[in-house]
């Protein structure tokens, strides 16, 4: 069991998610009240990153064929541009992400949830436990020429060996292997890419209206 000390009143607690910072959601909005000024408006780090992610799927998803040096360059960009943004948006954001999440239908979610997860995994492991190489498979068309890259799929890669990862994160990274085996593993890479980099720019909208609205609204409770 971990038990960790929440960054607003440092009581200790027990985390039920991977990146739980705070005992509560009145000390989760407390200090994004205190820290965080109008991350979604403007011209912020966060626009600049939504912004690169966008670029970076649109390249993915031009339909272009390349060589595997550089399919792996981009794939991994795109990788770390919508782990970038989802942990940003999770953070600081965290109702209006929770709101988009339940909007959808138990199986959609189940899914999106899954794609974010199975993408960890990918940033977490790609050059450090598993060759960049071994996680995707080049596809050929109908004519035996090279696919372009968005229709490359995921490889269902080995788990990484559990004595190689630091202890504390060994569980976390077990069920992050599950969800990229169930939900990434021999799909295409466009697919995955394209579906999470489409829930994070549609959430926007609701996270710049958030402060506005959900102060006049919320009764925090612990």
């Amino acid at each position: 069991m971990e038990i960790r000390n929440c960054e607003q009143c440092a009581v200790e607690f027990e985390p039920r998610r991977e990146h739980a910072r705070f005992c509560s959601a009145l000390c989760r909005i407390t200090w994004n009240r205190e820290h965080v000024n109008g991350q979604s408006n403007g011209d912020t780090p966060l626009n600049w990153s939504v912004s690169a992610l966008e670029e970076t799927a649109e390249r993915l998803c031009k339909g272009e064929s390349m060589g595997l040096p550089q399919a792996i360059a981009l794939i991994s960009e795109a990788v770390w541009w919508v782990t970038l943004v989802d942990a940003t948006m999770v953070r600081y954001h965290h109702d209006a992400y929770g709101h988009a999440l339940a909007c959808m239908n138990p199986s959609e979610r189940r899914r999106t949830e899954g794609t974010f997860t199975g993408l960890r995994f990918v940033r977490n492991s790609m050059g450090y436990y598993v060759d960049p190489a071994d996680f995707i498979q080049p596809q050929q068309d109908s004519l035996g020429r090279d696919a372009v890259v968005s229709a490359w799929t995921w490889r269902p890669v080995i788990a990484p060996s559990a004595a190689a990862l630091p202890q504390r994160t060994r569980s976390w990274e077990a069920g992050r292997y599950q969800h990229y085996r169930v939900y990434l593993a021999d799909r295409p890479v466009g697919e995955t890419i394209n579906r999470s980099a489409g829930f994070l720019t549609n959430l926007i909208p609701s996270a710049a209206a958030e402060p506005e609205t959900a102060r006049s609204r919320r009764r925090p409770q612990r």
